[in-house]
Formats: structure tokens, C-alpha cells, sequence
């Protein structure tokens, strides 16, 4: 029995970041038509991210504080600017852009474009030159094809709509249509989502760094969610004249910034950054496309969501090139092992004392208690 305890235990930890990365695309899922039923109610977008963010900040605070008390490195004023311009990057404008772009498209359109991601992220690094592109072999032709087929099919989504699908199950559907008009300005829509991927891409490669400099997830969460709800409000503030559009009820709105707060600032954004710690950013962007699949099959048998073949078409070509530069993407971390494995067995040689130790063990400092 206690073997088999500890087998389970062992196949646990092995697929732990995997268990968690699912769990997130079925909380963003939710949050797709959760706040679009809320903006359908007449709330407004930056309104929500401000609250949102407040009310995030507040959760995490307390386990930051004490769960992260004896391990929070000391934030100095270079530091503190890095997490300010992480957090409007991954706060400020990235989920203002989201989030006005969902009012203006829909759940499945938004969580389509995100696949691209992966891509956008890929690009920006070949540009910043923290990736090689190896066009002498399979691995990094599929790099380059993967970025251009996922291009592609946003281009697609964004500029050709096609025939609406016909559903068959109108009768028993759930509608969250509200008295507000939406889904009027597919273009604007498209470019806000576009833009909101941009950003949230350039968050995601700086967000790696920030982590070796500041590796406390919880009090990094805890300082994006307080300093991007406070750039939030400043922005809000200066395109939202209306103190009216501040109040909310004990209603939809009211719940969909707990939701939004607590389950995605707070814990979702926390195990991304467990998990891009553990195994890296392409990691967490590869599970996008399951988020896809859910909003995608929701939003059409349980919502009634007008889908276009435009949209399927595009979602299909876009998610077929995020496997293909995933797949390009493997050979890398091939590559950085077997290096990795020939520079410590270089090492051992001139070093006999290390040679029954692993490399995990080499790295790590010995410091007197």
C-alpha cells in the first residue's frame, strides 16, 4: 500500500505543473462569459480591471506577507521600477486592451487570438536576440513556419467572418445578452485584441527576468495586482468621466470582480508563475489552445454564440502553428542538455570531487547554518 501511495505520489509531482496549467484554462474559461455577461449589465472594462486588481491585491497580500516573510529578496528602487513597468505591461495595458476588445468582438474570437501568443513571443526574441533561428534544420524551419501559420490564421479571423454555423440546440441554451449593444466593431475589436497579445507577449519575456532578480511569486503577484490597479484607475480616470460607472451592485458585476480578483489575478496568475519558473514560458503558453476548445464549445452549445467559419477556420490554422513552433521549440531544450551534459562532463574531468554529484547539486551554494 505504501508503495503504491508513493508511486501515485511520484506521478503527482511529475505532471504537477501539468495539473495546474489545466485547472488555469478552465478558470480562464469561465472568466470569457463571466465578464462578458457583466459588460452585457453595462460595466465598464477598465472599471472592472481596476476593481479586479484591487481586490486581488488584498487576497494574495497576506500569504505574501507571511508565507514569503524570510525568502523576499530587498526591493530597491531599481527593482521596484522593473515590477512597476512589469505590471503595466501585464496589468495596465494588456487587460485594459483584453477586455475592451472582448466587448467589442466575443469569448471565442478573444481566446482564439491569445493562441498567437506563443508566436508573438517567439518574434520579440528573435528581435531582442534571446532566440536563435537555425533555418539548417527541421527544428528551426518549423520555428519560423509555426510563427507564420499562427500569423496567418489571426490574420484570417480578424478580416473574414464567413457563413454563420447553424446550432441546433437554440432551446436549450443559456443567454447572457444584456441592454448594451456589443459586438459591433469587430475590426476595432480585433485590433484591440491584437495589441492586448503584443503586450502580454513582451510581459511574458519579462517576466522571466524579473523572476532570477525577485523570485517571490507570491509577492510579485501581490506588487503587479496593487501597481497595475492603481495605473488602471489613473487611466480610467482620465477616459471615464462618469462617477456612476465606479458604483456596482450586489449583482453580476459585483461577482465577476471577485471572480476575476480572487481565481485569476490572484491564484491563476500565482501558478503561471510557478510554472514558468518550473518549466518555462512556451510551457504555459502551450495549454492556450485548451482554452480555446472550452470557450469555443461553450459558447456554442450552452450560450448561443453566433459562430462564423471565418472564426473555426482561423482558430484551427492559428492552433496548428503553436504546435509546430512548440515542436521547434523542444529541439532547443534537446540542445541545451546535451550541452549542458558535455560542459559537465568537461567539468567532472578536472574536478574528480564532483563527479558523483548532479549538476542541480553543483549549482547549489553551500552556506553554513
Amino acid at each position: 500500500m505504501a508503495l503504491k501511495a508513493s508511486s501515485l505520489w511520484d506521478i503527482y509531482m511529475r505532471f504537477k505543473p501539468h495539473l495546474l496549467m489545466l485547472i488555469a484554462q478552465i478558470g480562464y474559461t469561465l472568466l470569457y462569459f463571466i465578464t462578458e455577461a457583466s459588460f452585457n449589465h453595462g460595466m465598464d472594462p477598465h472599471v472592472y480591471v481596476t476593481y479586479r486588481n484591487i481586490v486581488a491585491g488584498l487576497f494574495m497580500f497576506p500569504f505574501a506577507f507571511f508565507l514569503e516573510r524570510k525568502t523576499r529578496p530587498k526591493l530597491t528602487v531599481a527593482l521596484f521600477v522593473e515590477i512597476f513597468i512589469l505590471s503595466l505591461l501585464g496589468v495596465g495595458l494588456t487587460l485594459n486592451l483584453y477586455f475592451a476588445s472582448l466587448r467589442y468582438t466575443s469569448p471565442t474570437f478573444v481566446a482564439s487570438v491569445v493562441n498567437t501568443i506563443a508566436a508573438l513571443t517567439f518574434v520579440i526574441a528573435i528581435a531582442l536576440r534571446l532566440e536563435t533561428l537555425d533555418l539548417q534544420n527541421s527544428r528551426g524551419i518549423a520555428k519560423l513556419l509555426g510563427t507564420m501559420v499562427s500569423l496567418a490564421g489571426v490574420t484570417i479571423m480578424t478580416v473574414y467572418k464567413g457563413p454563420i454555423m447553424r446550432n441546433l440546440l437554440y432551446s436549450h441554451q443559456i443567454h447572457i445578452q444584456g441592454n448594451t449593444p456589443i459586438h459591433e466593431h469587430w475590426l476595432k475589436g480585433s485590433i484591440l485584441t491584437i495589441a492586448s497579445c503584443i503586450t502580454w507577449s513582451i510581459w511574458y519575456i519579462m517576466q522571466a527576468f524579473t523572476l532570477k532578480r525577485y523570485p517571490a511569486q507570491l509577492s510579485l503577484t501581490t506588487w503587479m495586482c496593487f501597481l497595475g490597479a492603481a495605473q488602471s484607475a489613473f487611466f480610467t480616470i482620465i477616459i471615464q468621466h462618469k462617477p456612476a460607472a465606479w458604483r456596482i451592485g450586489f449583482n453580476i458585476d459585483f461577482w465577476s470582480t471577485i471572480y476575476g480578483g480572487v481565481v485569476v489575478s490572484g491564484l491563476i496568475i500565482f501558478l503561471q508563475l510557478w510554472c514558468t519558473e518550473e518549466r518555462g514560458p512556451v510551457f504555459v503558453t502551450m495549454f492556450n489552445p485548451l482554452c480555446t476548445v472550452l470557450v469555443a464549445t461553450l459558447a456554442y452549445f450552452v450560450f448561443g454564440e453566433k459562430l462564423y467559419t471565418g472564426s473555426i477556420l482561423g482558430a484551427t490554422i492559428v492552433i496548428f502553428g503553436l504546435y509546430l513552433l512548440l515542436w521547434g521549440k523542444e529541439g532547443d531544450k534537446e540542445v541545451h542538455i546535451e550541452t549542458e551534459g558535455n560542459s559537465d562532463s568537461a567539468y567532472d574531468e578536472k574536478n574528480p570531487k564532483l563527479q558523483k554529484t548532479t549538476p542541480a547539486e553543483r549549482e547549489i551554494p553551500h552556506v553554513e547554518p
